[in-house]
């Protein structure tokens, strides 16, 4: 019992991290009914740029390096909206769902080009792991599971006692009806894109400490992120973190019974079985932030 309770505890905190990832693409869709598949770099640029600042020459011990490395990785969000998105808001859809896939691999080759194509780690000094009555848990997953929390509740916060949410919420629920109440659209998108960038690149650098950075990095875990998204109900940002937990539970639950070379199969398999049975979700929701 002790093991699968191990596996438990495990998916819980890297659901923690796939619902960071969720939320961000689950914003962004909420508000513009727009996926944007390169939400998969903002993850890889998060880590690598994390890398780059606490290495040589710059050196920056890590809590330092991840301030700059979030901060760029928003505005290389920021910027896929504005310089790309917003002038082709108003054509076809699939105009859209092309240019996030072209940015896409345009983002990872950049990637490629200046860091090349192998696998990555940061240089972590050894540590030992912390027992919790018969519990194994590492510190690094610790700071996974409270940095993913404090992400969360800000977010809570932002939505439900700013201003801002309620202009969130209201554009999410009719983004024309919003705009003639003089809700400001402008900086709608920029609070939308922003949070969904730094979501993407503080879940990046959380998951590249606990394990490696790699070009397409970002890619395999915008798949986990599209299934905790479905699960949820697309445009539903609470829906999008169960689901996010959701898909991390199984995951290592499924350890116990297969392969772990299987575990992103898990994710592939809920989003095959929802689009059959169940395309809006558990929680049946296609509108709104909430």
């Amino acid at each position: 019992m002790s093991y699968y309770l191990q596996l438990l505890l495990n998916g819980v905190i890297a659901g923690s991290v796939y619902a960071l990832f969720a939320v961000g693409l689950t914003l962004v869709y909420g508000v513009f009914r727009f996926i944007n598949f390169a939400h998969a770099e903002l993850i890889s640029w998060g880590a690598y740029l994390t890398l780059m600042f606490s290495s040589p020459p710059v050196s920056w011990p890590l809590c330092l390096a991840v301030i700059p490395a979030v901060l760029l990785t928003a505005f290389i969000g920021f910027s896929q909206d504005w310089f790309i998105y917003r002038p082709l808001r108003r054509g076809s859809p699939i105009t859209l769902l092309i240019a996030s896939i072209g940015l896409s691999y345009m983002l990872r080759n950049v990637l490629r080009l200046i860091w090349g194509s192998d696998l990555m780690t940061f240089s972590l000094p050894l540590a030992r792991g912390f027992e919790f009555s018969g519990y194994y848990v590492t510190g690094i997953q610790l700071l996974m599971l409270a940095a993913a929390l404090l992400f969360l509740m800000i977010l809570y916060l932002l939505l439900t006692k700013s201003l801002m949410g309620k202009s969130l919420r209201a554009t999410a629920d009719n983004l024309e009806l919003a705009a003639i109440m003089g809700v400001s659209m402008p900086k709608v998108s920029a609070v939308v894109w922003t949070l969904a960038s730094v979501f993407a690149a503080a879940g990046g650098i959380l998951l590249a400490l606990d394990t490696n950075l790699e070009p397409m990095m970002g890619v395999a875990n915008l798949i986990k992120a599209f299934a905790a998204v479905l699960l949820g109900g697309a445009g539903n940002v609470w829906g999008a973190l169960l689901g996010g937990l959701f898909i991390g539970i199984a995951e290592n639950l499924g350890v116990a019974f297969f392969s772990p070379g299987y575990k992103d199969f898990v994710s592939f398999a809920v989003i095959f079985l929802l689009l059959l049975f169940r395309p809006r979700g558990i929680f049946g929701l296609l509108t709104g932030v909430r």
